[in-house]
């Protein structure tokens, strides 16, 4: 019973806060400066994850074929390519090189 009350809780707060942009777009107005420093965030959130991602965890062991993934896709991202395009990608040369034998 209690997992139930907490799923129909999320759902209820999730819908709620999708609700909420539609219904507050014309009445809060944000200054210029959190708008640039929320779009910041943003990238730096993405780039953060992109390290976690990339680099090597308690394994210890760091590879070629990841990081090597994670920059084709990152050249086609700057490039402006579609994204399903820069995920194919990046997921083609890293299971290739794998293919290939390098670690």
């Amino acid at each position: 019973m209690m997992l139930i009350a907490g799923m129909i809780a999320l759902a209820l707060g999730t819908y709620a806060f999708r609700w909420s942009g539609p219904a507050l777009r014309d009445r809060i107005r944000f200054p210029a400066r959190t708008i640039q420093l929320l779009e910041v965030g943003a990238v730096v959130l993405l780039a953060a994850l992109v390290a976690v991602t990339a680099l090597p965890t308690a394994s210890g062991h760091f590879g070629f074929a990841l990081p090597a993934g994670v920059l084709v896709a990152a050249l086609l991202a700057w490039r402006k390519q579609p994204i399903l395009l820069v995920i194919l990608a990046a997921a083609t040369t890293t299971a290739l090189l794998r293919l290939l034998g390098l670690p």
